[in-house]
């Protein structure tokens, strides 16, 4: 007889998991509160589809246990997952060199590719059903669940939770997986933003909104550098947006949940270092020293920033620079390379692309998803602590969470599985979440 497999979410993780569940030989059903699935695909990639990377590096995901993720997508990694969508007739072509996307450039074909194999497998798909209570018990060595939603009582075998974050809640990302979690024994370590932009002090952003620079940004919590990452900066008529200031946001937002001070240190030429900006002022304020302020940074920055950063250094717009005065100079400098932005508050859960925290993975094996609390309940995707940086890395945790749970809770005989944990295929240096590194 078939194994009964239900999976409340239907998104990226949860109908991974139904089709590796139904290949597997299970009898699957999938719940979606939502009145279709993966509505969150669809917004991916800019709706393209960024659905994974050639580079997949413990570095590349932040958890408490930095180790878990690794564990898990050296399971099903990228090449996996291009074979995989291969398979389902989703050619992939790569940007960059290691970022992949379909060839259509369309997000909807990896929807499509995922709900047409739901189809062919035979997976039933409730959607606009809401789970309202999770029961189970042992009977004879086995573990029986009882779904109850708005619609009707679910029986299960084993029961995946693949219900999403709070992230994006117009997608249909509401949180509700978490009190499940909870009902079920399991501890959530509070969800915030993550993959956000960053609201700051000051009233000069909206003179900056709109400019887009490349720039190296310094996190700073309580005074200490915890992280560094370089690329195109956007700035925003409330402060700071663009893909470095998503990748720092997680350590931000967790910092200011903590009460602690945020700083963002700003350096708006990252292609010199301060030894070289030094030379190079020194020559300009030698040719150039003739200009009015106002036109002293044409050719350098922006010319919205520069009469910002020219302004709080006390150098006047409508007089040549040559005026100013040693003490005007060296602050302009410090604006271009050490320009502080205090940061107030991420922006909500509405704006952020994933969560940081979620579901404790201590409680679960990283060999087969499987609850370590209640034998046959299985977790993927975005419910756990686990997040990913920018660069289809998400979705990669979505594929390869989704895949290992599906394949075991199809496989589930009944007695509860507590593997030791999962031995990584290679030596990796492991680096702890909050740490200074450089980034490219």
């Amino acid at each position: 007889m078939k194994k009964q497999v239900v999976i409340i979410g239907g998104g990226a993780a949860g109908l991974t998991a139904a089709i590796w569940a139904a290949r597997s030989g299970a009898m699957v059903t999938v719940i979606e509160h939502m009145d279709r699935v993966g509505k969150k695909i669809l917004s991916t990639g800019n709706g393209r589809c960024n659905l994974t990377n050639g580079r997949m590096e413990a570095d590349c995901f932040r958890c408490e246990d930095p180790e878990f993720p690794m564990q898990v997508i050296d399971q099903f990694g990228w090449k996996d997952t291009l074979r995989w969508f291969s398979s389902m007739g989703v050619l992939c072509k790569s940007r960059m060199e290691t970022y992949y996307y379909p060839v259509s450039d369309q997000a909807s074909a990896v929807l499509d590719a995922l709900r047409l194999e739901c189809e062919h497998l035979g997976v039933t798909v409730l959607t606009e059903c809401q789970p309202k209570t999770i029961r189970w018990e042992r009977k004879r060595g086995q573990t029986l669940f009882s779904i109850s939603t708005n619609r009707q009582i679910l029986p299960a075998d084993s029961l995946i939770l693949a219900c999403g974050s709070k992230a994006a809640p117009n997608t249909g990302s509401d949180g509700s997986g978490y009190d499940l979690a909870r009902s079920l024994g399991h501890h959530v370590i509070k969800p915030l933003p993550a993959l956000v932009q960053l609201r700051c002090q000051g009233n000069h952003y909206k003179q900056l909104a709109g400019i887009r620079t490349d720039a190296r940004l310094t996190l700073c919590v309580a005074g200490q550098k915890v992280w560094e990452e370089s690329g195109e900066l956007q700035i925003t008529d409330y402060g700071i947006s663009g893909i470095p200031v998503f990748q720092l946001s997680r350590f931000a937002a967790r910092a200011l949940d903590e009460k602690k001070k945020v700083q963002v240190w700003i350096d708006f030429l990252p292609f010199m270092d301060l030894e070289e900006t030094h030379v190079f002022f020194k020559q300009r304020f030698q040719e150039f020293g003739h200009r009015k302020g106002e036109d002293f940074l044409t050719g350098v920055v922006n010319k919205k920033l520069a009469q910002v950063l020219l302004r709080m250094a006390g150098i006047r717009m409508d007089e040549p620079v040559s005026r100013s005065s040693a003490k005007q100079r060296a602050q302009l400098i410090k604006g271009l390379k050490e320009y502080e932005a205090l940061v107030s508050s991420v922006n909500p859960f509405a704006n952020a692309q994933v969560c940081c925290g979620g579901v404790d993975v201590s409680e679960i094996n990283p060999c087969t998803m499987e609850s370590r609390l209640v034998p046959g309940l299985f977790f993927a995707g975005e419910l756990l602590d686990v997040d990913g940086i920018c660069g289809g890395y998400n979705l990669q945790w979505a594929w390869s969470s989704g895949k290992v749970a599906g394949v075991q809770a199809a496989q589930w005989n009944g007695g509860h599985r507590d593997y030791p944990m999962a031995e990584p295929q290679r030596t990796r240096q492991v680096k702890l979440p909050v740490s200074y590194k450089n980034r490219r």
